[in-house]
């Protein structure tokens, strides 16, 4: 069921407003601009329902900061006004929002305007998904992960919990390709990438294909030392996998993983701490391959093996 947010400061209009449409959609309220705010950042609605007239922040300004996160400003936002005027319309037009819902509310109206930016938005949200799918793997592609990462980081930042960022790369790929062939090869980045993703499954944790035979993957939440042990497992997962190599470099197919984990504060830079997780990934290619190196949260390197 797809899930609405009404933000409106009146308790018996957003009751009213949700009482229309709560029938086929998990509707929440809440009651002023900054909670709506907070709402929004921390669940996954398909549609915003925001009053215009609020006391302290007002829906313009709601709306302006809803656009200006990367986390909201794709998710529709319909306003609910009793302004008739064309000026404050277009205004709310500007800002970003999709449509107007006018007070007094007629439901046929309520109920059309709503199924229609919902279909829209599932619409939208189906293309996006196509578009920022890696086909080969089936996991998320570079897009993806170049909006979906610094929306978390943004995200790690506020909430002041750890952040990781790491890499795998397939050792020694291109002679794999050059021994057994190209389609071959395509069998093994699909295999790692599934073993991967199967490992970093929860809602915290993100894996995407970074390009050729290479992954990056983020996780919030757990200490350095946790995620260090934890991606030994993964690489060892992988190694158990048994895909034979090319004998004159290896017995079975393995990965390289290079890490970082952080607590990010204000005003610092996501692409810095890539930087050292790519460093990490390249001490351990350059230590021997089939290993994990992993800076922590004072960046001292910690070196499976």
């Amino acid at each position: 069921m797809e899930k609405i947010l009404i933000v409106d400061d009146s308790l018996l209009q957003a009751i009213q407003l949700k009482t229309i449409i709560e029938d086929e959609y998990d509707v929440t309220i809440a009651q002023t601009a900054e909670d709506g705010l907070r709402r929004a950042h921390g669940e996954d609605f398909s549609l915003i329902l925001l009053d215009v007239v609020m006391p302290e922040m007002d829906g313009f300004t709601l709306l302006r900061k809803l656009q200006e996160e990367l986390v909201t400003q794709n998710v529709p936002v319909i306003l609910i006004t009793s302004l008739a005027d064309a000026v404050s319309e277009q205004r709310g037009l500007v800002l970003g929002a999709v449509d107007y819902i006018t007070k007094p509310y007629i439901s046929l109206i309520v109920k059309a305007r709503v199924d229609t930016h919902i279909k829209l938005y599932r619409y939208r949200r189906k293309i996006e998904e196509i578009s920022m799918t890696d086909q080969l793997t089936g996991i998320a592609n570079r897009r993806r992960y170049d909006h979906y990462s610094l929306a978390k980081w943004h995200e790690a930042t506020r909430l002041q919990v750890p952040f990781s960022i790491f890499m795998f790369d397939i050792d020694h790929f291109k002679v794999y390709n050059d021994t057994f062939g190209h389609p071959a090869g395509d069998k093994v980045i699909a295999a790692v990438a599934k073993t991967i993703s199967s490992h970093l499954k929860r809602s915290t944790d993100f894996v995407a294909r970074y390009g050729g035979e290479e992954f990056v993957a983020i996780s919030m939440g757990e200490p350095s030392k946790k995620m260090f042990e934890y991606l030994q497992k993964v690489r060892q997962t992988i190694e158990d996998l048994h895909i034979p190599h090319s004998p004159t470099v290896s017995e079975w197919v393995t990965v390289s993983i290079g890490g970082v984990t952080m607590i990010p504060k204000t005003g610092s830079a996501y692409d810095v701490y890539l930087k050292i997780a790519d460093a990490m990934l390249y001490d351990a290619k350059k230590g021997g391959r089939n290993r994990v190196v992993w800076a922590d949260e004072q960046l001292k390197q910690k070196f499976e093996k």
